[in-house]
C-alpha cells in the first residue's frame, strides 16, 4: 500500500505548487493505481488505462517527440526559474497536453497547441519572458524552428529586438550559413540568413521545449561562428532527465517549467 504523498511529491492546488501530504498525506491506493493531477484535481487511474491518460505522462510541451518511458512514479510539474507561487505557472502547465503514440507507436507528443488555445496562459508565458528579457539590451531574438517561431516574435516585438528564423535546411531563400548537429537516428542541419545578424550584437535563443539539447547547441554555434553574443536561451519546458542543458557549457538557461516522469 502506497499514499499519495510516496507516488507524486508535488501537487496544484489553488494555483500553487505544494507537497502532495498537504492534500491527502492520510488516503491510501492500492499499489497498482497512478495518481493523476489536472486543475488541482486529483485523481486515481488504473495502471491499464494510464495510457489513454495523457496527464499520467506529466504536462511537458511544445510539440516535440519523446520516446515513451517506463513510469516510475506519477508525473508532476514544477516551475524552475520562477517562483513557484506563481500562478501563472500553474496555469501555463495546466493548459499542455501530451499525446501518446503519435507520430509513431511508443512516441509522446508534447503538443503546446492547447496552451496557444488559452489567451491567457498565452499571454502569461510571453509575460515571463519579457519580465526576464526586457532590460537586458539584446538585439536579437533567434527562434528555432518550427515552435521557437511561435514565441519568438512576441518576445522580440516587446523588448524592441530583431526576430532571426533558424530554420531547417533548404528553407531559407537567400545565401545562408549552417551548422550540423545529432539527433538520436542521424543528423541534421539548421540555417540562418547571411547578413540577418551582425558581429557584436546580442541573442536571446528562444525555443518550446528542451529535451537533449542538440538544436540549441547548434544555434549557439551557428550565431557565435559570426561573433553574436547569446546571452542565454530560453524555453518554456526543460525535460531534465535528457541533460539537454549539459550541451550548452556555459550558456545559461532559463525555463519556465521542469518536467519530470
Amino acid at each position: 500500500m502506497y499514499t499519495l504523498s510516496q507516488l507524486s511529491p508535488i501537487e496544484i492546488f489553488e494555483g500553487k505548487i505544494v507537497p502532495i501530504g498537504y492534500l491527502c498525506s492520510r488516503i491510501k491506493v492500492k499499489s497498482n493505481i497512478f495518481i493523476s493531477h489536472s486543475n488541482a484535481a486529483t485523481t486515481a487511474i488504473s495502471s491499464s488505462s494510464r495510457k489513454d491518460n495523457p496527464a499520467i505522462y506529466g504536462r511537458l510541451t511544445g510539440g516535440a517527440a519523446v520516446p515513451e518511458r517506463k513510469l516510475t512514479r506519477a508525473a508532476h510539474m514544477a516551475s524552475a526559474n520562477v517562483g513557484e507561487t506563481d500562478d501563472r505557472i500553474s496555469r501555463i502547465s495546466s493548459t499542455i497536453r501530451v499525446i501518446p503514440d503519435f507520430p509513431k507507436p511508443g512516441i509522446m507528443f508534447q503538443d503546446i497547441t492547447t496552451l496557444l488555445l488559452d489567451h491567457k496562459a498565452f499571454k502569461d508565458t510571453i509575460d515571463l519572458f519579457v519580465e526576464r528579457y526586457k532590460d537586458k539590451n539584446i538585439n536579437v531574438v533567434a527562434g528555432i524552428e518550427a515552435r521557437g517561431f511561435i514565441f519568438g516574435p512576441p518576445i522580440a516585438l516587446a523588448i524592441g529586438a530583431k526576430f532571426v528564423p533558424m530554420r531547417k535546411p533548404k528553407k531559407l531563400p537567400g545565401k545562408v550559413i549552417s551548422e550540423e548537429y545529432s539527433l538520436e537516428y542521424g543528423t541534421d542541419k539548421m540555417e540562418m540568413h547571411v547578413g540577418a545578424v551582425e558581429a557584436g550584437e546580442r541573442a536571446l535563443i528562444v525555443d518550446d521545449l528542451i529535451a537533449t539539447g542538440g538544436t540549441l547547441n547548434a544555434a549557439i554555434r551557428l550565431l557565435e561562428r559570426v561573433e553574436v553574443t547569446v546571452v542565454e536561451c530560453a524555453c518554456v519546458i526543460e525535460l531534465p532527465e535528457l541533460k539537454g542543458r549539459d550541451k550548452l557549457g556555459d550558456k545559461p538557461l532559463f525555463v519556465l517549467v521542469s518536467s519530470s516522469i
